[in-house]
């Protein structure tokens, strides 16, 4: 039997806690681009891309053609090597030369990829120009071992890693610093705008920031920084500042987790909660004939049914009580994660719960 273990998080951050305007916004322009590659790991001990996989053979009838060996791809039977999809992402600025981490995924039948070479591949941005390539050792986070009913696999064996796999040789398209910046808020908030706004001004002493929208905050450099545009933008993003949060109820349940923020309000109500139990079992009696009797022996199964329901259990809340005080009053009446998930569920339908709660 596998026991279920259930986890309740309550998050509070303390009163006044500030943060960087780094954490709450990047530059526009300022981003990570994705690239894709398809290429070929070998080396594997037999454990490749089987017969079925033609796109497989035919990759590697047309990579010897280029290195001047001609073999027709249906003569190839090659287990020891896969198809793969090499993805990466490219950081901004990343000049030629600077490595990247990548990920290399199974593309065909292969069983594993452990202890495999990716050979040289050549990644692309979604223009079709390669912005770096690829190639070495691939490392896998789990392992599959022995055959049929008697094999052991850990992990995921089809997916793997090569640290600092992919040389850039191209930069990426990034938008130079200018006189205008705009920041993008990484959680739109008309509020956390408002105030990023006005720590920037309050720095500086000029009202040289205002927010556009609920996600964008421009600020206009000011002149003596005009040479210094890099040491302006460090200086903006050192700046700190307390964040809007909403209130806001995170439950997840297929592994019973909540993740709940401190400053969630709940309006006054009574909790009546109960469980009820059924257990059935059923037993396999052997019915014996008598003796010398043309009777036979037969299995009759006896099943018996035992229904058991708890003493409801009341909780009350009075005007204005937080979710810290709700955990604690479900706790001490020995209430589970599963328990609260109900419960959380019921009060946000009689709309006690003031807060946006989000099932995933």
């Amino acid at each position: 039997m596998r026991a279920f273990c259930s986890l309740l998080v309550l998050l509070s951050l303390p009163i006044g806690a500030t943060t960087r305007i780094k954490e709450l916004a990047s530059v526009e322009g300022v981003r990570d681009n994705q690239l894709i590659g398809y290429g070929l790991v070998v080396g594997l001990a037999g454990t490749g891309d089987r017969r079925q996989t033609v796109f497989s053979a035919q990759s590697l009838a047309n990579m010897l053609q280029r290195m001047g060996i001609s073999v027709p791809p249906t003569s190839l039977r090659v287990a020891n090597m896969a198809a793969v999809i090499i993805t990466a992402t490219l950081p901004p600025f990343g000049q030629p030369g600077t490595r990247i981490d990548v990920t290399a995924a199974s593309a065909g039948d292969a069983s594993n990829l452990q202890g495999g070479l990716l050979l040289l591949t050549p990644l692309k941005g979604p223009d079709g120009q390669v912005y770096a390539v690829a190639q070495g050792p691939v490392v896998t986070g789990g392992f599959s071992a022995g055959r049929g009913g008697s094999s052991q696999t850990v992990n995921h064996p089809t997916v793997g890693r090569i640290a600092g796999g992919a040389l850039i040789e191209r930069t990426a398209p990034s938008v130079a610093l200018t006189a205008t910046l705009n920041l993008q808020l990484r959680r739109a908030d008309f509020t956390t705008a408002a105030r990023i706004a006005s720590a920037v001004n309050q720095h500086f002493g000029s009202a040289i920031a205002h927010a556009e929208n609920s996600a964008v905050v421009s600020i206009k450099m000011p002149e003596s920084y005009s040479a210094k545009r890099i040491e302006f933008m460090a200086e903006v993003e050192a700046l700190s500042l307390e964040a809007d949060r909403i209130a806001k109820v995170v439950v997840n349940e297929r592994t019973g987790t909540i993740v709940m923020g401190k400053e969630v309000r709940i309006a006054p109500v009574a909790i009546l909660h109960g469980s009820l139990s059924v257990e059935i079992q059923t037993t396999q009696i052997v019915s014996q004939p008598q003796p010398l009797s043309a009777g036979q022996t037969t299995v009759v199964p006896e099943t018996v049914v035992a229904a058991k329901q708890d003493r409801t259990r009341n909780v009350v809340l009075k005007d204005g009580a937080t979710v810290e005080e709700l955990v604690l009053a479900l706790s001490s009446i020995g209430s589970s994660a599963r328990d609260i998930i109900a419960i959380l569920q019921a009060l946000r339908a009689a709309g006690a719960l003031e807060a946006e709660v989000e099932i995933i």
